[in-house]
């Protein structure tokens, strides 16, 4: 059954066959007043979607469709939505719902309402849908948003551009903004990845000197071309000595972090500064000592995507300073999302794909 009444997507039926995408129909949430309907061009895919669909973070509902970088059309709108219209080109990031209620919400902080509901895998409290729907994602013909999470797309970036900003562009510009980052400031980014490479752009622009620590050498050119002033190899023997006390921030990207690599990480900081991951690796860190933050007073934090006022200025900001995503495009299709996550799951990706030819995969 097509849509309004049906969707579909490439979809996992059992988590760790991550390789087994099918695609199939599933219904989405009961339509309402405040919902926006999507007819999706193309999404990026995330890191997310792999741990995910490999269970690196649990387990998680199936049959499952995974994608929260969206960018679309919008096709249908309820009557009481304010800011979205038929036609328009917009995008949707890795939240779908928030209850607007909450301190946090009315505060500009509804990436933190504990109500909210995640793009896939996340079912709808009852006030937003009485059947209790588990959200589906992106690689998907359509999806169906509350308006409040829904993101006018600046004519400037192309779909395929702006959909990774939605979530990788977002997770790490939140950090940034909120630590007031700017001209004069030291800045340290860890890890040269899909999200990393966002946050040396955003942090080069937003003023700050910034330098990239990473473990791959060959990194070294992207860096310097994506902003970055100064580039370190963590891989060589005490390459934190010289930078004791030298980073007002420094922003791990990393996927992967251990206690010893974080006691040399958190040694770079200025008295009273802070280290903020964005990455968030399968397993714990061990052996985590408060004496590690004694020596120079320093703090450890995470932060999860961002609010829309932050998406929204993001979005301006990346569209005035023409900051846009290294990208690989893939035809979205069975065989193409298991590569893409594949790929992204070995960290063979340069630095983000989108999944795109939607018009190509589904019906009309």
């Amino acid at each position: 059954m097509p849509y309004p009444d049906e969707f579909e997507g490439f979809m996992i039926n059992e988590i760790g066959k991550y390789s087994d995408f099918k695609k199939q129909s599933f219904k989405p949430k009961k339509f309402t007043e405040h919902d926006v309907d999507i007819k999706i061009e193309c999404c990026g895919v995330c890191g997310s979607d792999a741990h995910t669909v490999t269970g690196g973070w649990g387990d998680a509902p199936t049959p499952l469709c995974v994608g929260h970088e969206i960018v679309g059309k919008a096709v249908k709108v309820g009557s009481q939505v304010k800011d979205v219209k038929v036609g328009d080109r917009v995008g949707v990031g890795a939240q779908v719902w928030s209850c607007l209620k909450c301190p946090q919400c009315k505060s500009n902080n509804d990436n933190y309402c504990p109500h909210k509901v995640d793009t896939y895998g996340c079912p709808y409290p009852k006030e937003a849908d009485p059947d209790e729907t588990i959200s589906q994602g992106g690689y998907s013909s359509h999806i169906r948003v509350h308006e409040y999470l829904v993101f006018p797309i600046p004519d400037a970036i192309p779909s395929h551009l702006a959909a990774p900003m939605l979530c990788a562009g977002l997770t790490v510009w939140e950090p940034l903004v909120r630590a007031n980052i700017g001209s004069g400031q030291q800045v340290a980014i860890v890890g040269l990845g899909g999200l990393g490479h966002f946050a040396v752009m955003f942090a080069n622009a937003l003023g700050a000197e910034v330098t990239v620590i990473s473990h791959s050498p060959s990194k070294k050119d992207d860096a310097l071309k994506l902003g970055a002033k100064h580039f370190v190899s963590s891989g060589e023997k005490d390459w934190a000595k010289p930078l004791a006390f030298k980073f007002d921030f420094v922003l791990s990207a990393a996927d992967v972090l251990g206690a010893d690599t974080l006691q040399e990480y958190l040694s770079t900081l200025k008295v009273g500064c802070k280290f903020h991951t964005v990455g968030l690796p399968d397993k714990p860190i061990k052996e985590l000592m408060p004496q590690f933050l004694t020596s120079n007073a320093c703090s450890i934090g995470a932060s999860h995507i961002g609010s829309r006022v932050e998406c929204l200025d993001m979005l301006k900001f990346a569209a005035e300073k023409k900051l846009f995503p290294w990208v690989e495009t893939i035809p979205i299709s069975e065989k193409g999302c298991a590569e893409a996550i594949e790929r992204v799951n070995k960290n063979k990706v340069h630095y983000r794909f989108t999944l795109v030819d939607y018009d190509k995969a589904f019906r009309a």
